[in-house]
């Protein structure tokens, strides 16, 4: 796996989390809402944390500014 997500895609998926997060625990979002949003947001986490994304690679998208070769 090559990196393809750069610092401040990973920054803003990890806000995302973190706003699902709060949104579920002070009860504005639940049941199938939550869920959804719930498991959108630990895939977020998880893609941050090892900077790549597989739904980028059939686009080609690359936000990590280094040129692949």
């Amino acid at each position: 796996m090559k990196k393809n997500m750069g610092s401040l895609d990973k920054t803003l998926r990890i806000l995302v989390a973190v706003a699902v997060a709060i949104l579920y625990f002070t009860n504005v979002i639940s049941g199938t809402t939550a869920i959804i949003l719930g498991v959108l947001a630990i895939v977020f986490v998880i893609t941050s944390f090892l900077s790549f994304c597989p739904l980028y690679l059939p686009f080609g998208i690359n936000t990590s500014g280094k040129k692949e070769s």
